[in-house]
């Protein structure tokens, strides 16, 4: 077949197969063959990429950038819901539907708590997606929508419009990875997957959205023209029959059957792989949801049922610290076990040593625990009438349960933070660091192999990296000896990187790329750097009090010590090279923004201070230069509104 045919058969292919994996949960082919075919279609559109249609699997991935979102009018309000709170409420929702008509039935749904949508198509193909906002105007999400796999870009049956309403949602299993991935950068994590699912549908740039792999259930048909429906649950089926994900529903004769569903969705609310914090019951006849109509705030026809956090006594047995990636203790209470929102829990959160003090919370106390968000555990309150007389006020421990390295509480926080080097908790996130692009740059080791190589006892700190053989590289899954060689040329490249770059990659609190060339300039050596006290620190420009405190600890640790003697027997750089190559940007500030297609900013920002110059982060009148890559934003609107010069990428590499 000629290439045309052979786009339009992967296309097809990879489409059904995409809807089986991301809507019905149900694969018929291995992962690497899907990824084959997708391979050879991105081959393809790169070869002819005026063949490339909307409906391509390979338009998922993101890659445009907004500078903002513009406003969407609803044709048909996204109406909210009027809220309930117990079965006597439900009921009397029952009676009003039996006073206007002869005879009611209703749809019973479980309320997905995340963010509610509105997706548009004409004549088959999604065209539009907007937010909720207020009801009647949301915000044009449609790059970052068209990144969620379970949306069909393109339907069966070629409608001339369809709008359908539906909840964005990140699920339980990609909230925890997603979590677990910030708190290795660093970063602070979600609150709850509806908080996450509500940043990630909201990023201007859609690549992020794409990696964040939210979901949607669709609930509602707002509006089609060429079909003509009867009952609501007849859209869902209709709808199903479209390729959409579809909440699930029953359909209830009388009120007490809708009440005794919204119990048992309650039961089950665990088997959901999205966050629900309630039941919806809304009139399965369209018709006489028109005859109802709606009040100022919300349908007439419809109730949201709002399920109460639930509450139970149980007993602290013991409280038990763990230390996170980023060293962070976080103390966690053990309890008997008590049966709450469908799991029986056995742990509740903590969070820090404020929160212990704050609730005054001991072993053997009777405390009060619930659900936070419906996902994590935590213990609301302590019965002070029940408490043992021998029970004592609880701290956190001085030194790392893991390491035995002393802890300290971080100055501008309530987290308490192991000081170790070489401490296996932090172990993963101390090697990402170590290893990427702005520290120690050794390409084709990345979180995978890392993990791998801890797994398989390999490193027990950065030092273990310069100490690897082949063989044992090469044994790693998916490696080989061609991808173990060119890591290990990698690693003994990175020997020869300069102090400031060692500096910034053995992770010294508050110790980042400027501070590492700050004290790399000031002292030239490490050994230098070793010798010096708080006073000669503190003294350092751009050294404040709590970084020189937060170096001298780390210097002065015995496993920092032990770190940097392996790291010199390996022969790793410990001297700073003065890297200038002239003054010919001195007494010059430049902002770089946008992409840059030839070097990264970071690059760039180097470049200019090796020439005498400074790279600030924001466009002042004291800016003399504003590098401006593709997709510029607000700051190249100042600089113009300033009337700083502004270069291109190519006039900015003719300067250098």
């Amino acid at each position: 077949m000629d290439y045309r045919e052979e786009m339009k058969h992967l296309r097809a292919v990879l489409n059904e197969h995409g809807y089986r994996y991301y809507v019905l949960d149900d694969p018929t082919i291995p992962d690497y063959e899907y990824d084959q075919m997708l391979r050879r279609l991105e081959i393809l559109e790169g070869e002819h990429p005026e063949e490339i249609t909307p409906d391509s699997p390979t338009q998922r991935v993101g890659g445009k950038i907004l500078s903002g979102f513009e406003p969407v009018e609803h044709p048909v309000p996204l109406e909210s819901l009027q809220d309930v709170f117990s079965p006597g409420e439900v009921e009397e929702f029952g009676a009003r539907m039996d006073e206007t008509l002869s005879a009611a039935a209703y749809s019973v749904e479980p309320k997905v708590d995340g963010l509610s949508v509105a997706l548009e198509y004409r004549d088959g193909v999604f065209v539009r997606g907007a937010t909720r906002g207020d009801g009647r105007t949301g915000e044009d999400v449609t790059e970052n929508l068209r990144t969620i796999r379970s949306i069909p870009m393109t339907l069966p049956e070629k409608l001339p419009r369809l709008i359908v309403r539906g909840e964005v949602y990140m699920s339980h299993k990609v909230f925890e990875k997603l979590n677990a991935l910030r708190e290795i950068n660093g970063e602070a994590p979600f609150s709850n997957p509806r908080n996450a699912a509500a940043g990630s549908l909201r990023q201007l740039d859609s690549r992020i959205a794409a990696q964040r792999q939210l979901d949607i259930q669709i609930f509602n048909l707002q509006l089609c023209e060429g079909r003509k429906f009867a009952t609501h649950t007849e859209t869902l089926d209709y709808l199903k029959g479209q390729n959409f994900k579809v909440i699930p529903y029953c359909l209830a004769d009388t009120i007490a059957a809708c009440n005794e569903e919204i119990r048992a969705l309650n039961e089950r609310r665990e088997t959901f792989p999205f966050d629900m914090d309630g039941a919806v019951v809304k009139l399965n006849d369209l018709s006489d949801r028109q005859k109802l109509g709606s009040t100022a705030k919300a349908p007439r026809w419809a109730i949201a049922y709002k399920y109460p956090p639930e509450q139970k006594p149980s007993k602290v047995v013991d409280i038990v610290v763990q230390v996170g990636r980023t060293g962070v203790l976080t103390p966690k209470a053990v309890v008997e076990p008590v049966h709450l929102a469908g799991t029986t829990v056995t742990n509740a959160t903590l969070h820090n040593q404020d929160y212990i003090t704050e609730k005054d919370i001991r072993i053997g106390d009777t405390v009060l625990v619930q659900k936070a968000g419906e996902i994590i555990p935590e213990i609301v309150s302590v019965d002070l009438s029940r408490r043992p007389a021998d029970a004592k006020p609880y701290h956190l421990p001085a030194v790392c349960p893991v390491c035995g390295a002393p802890v300290s509480r971080d100055p501008d926080g309530a987290a308490v933070r192991c000081t170790g080097a070489e401490c296996p908790a932090q172990l993963l996130r101390n090697l990402m660091h170590f290893v990427s692009r702005d520290a120690m740059d050794i390409d084709g080791v990345g979180p995978a192999v890392l993990q791998q190589m801890i797994d398989q006892g390999l490193v027990r700190s950065p030092a273990d990296l310069y100490y690897l053989e082949e063989k044992d590289v090469a044994a790693l899954e998916r490696m080989g000896r061609k991808s173990a060689r060119n890591a290990l040329e990698a690693i003994e490249r990175s020997k020869g990187n300069d102090l400031s770059r060692l500096l910034y990659a053995l992770g010294i609190r508050q110790v980042g790329e400027k501070a590492a060339k700050v004290l790399a300039d000031h002292f030239g050596t490490f050994d230098a750097l070793a010798t010096a006290g708080l006073e000669e620190l503190t003294e350092i420009p751009d050294i404040g009090p709590i970084t020189a405190r937060f170096i001298l600890d780390w210097l002065t640790s015995p496993q920092s010590v032990h770190l940097i003697g392996r790291l010199k027997e390996a022969g790793v750089n410990m001297n700073h090279a003065d890297q200038a190559v002239s003054d010919a940007f001195s007494g010059m500030t430049f902002v770089l923004t946008g992409a840059l297609t030839r070097m990264t900013r970071q690059d760039a920002a180097r470049e200019i201070e090796a020439r005498g110059g400074k790279a600030a982060s924001s466009v002042s009148k004291k800016t003399t230069y504003v590098v401006a890559g593709e997709s510029a934003g607000s700051k190249l609107t100042k600089a113009r509104e300033l009337q700083i010069p502004v270069l291109t990428e190519e006039e900015f590499l003719a300067m250098l």
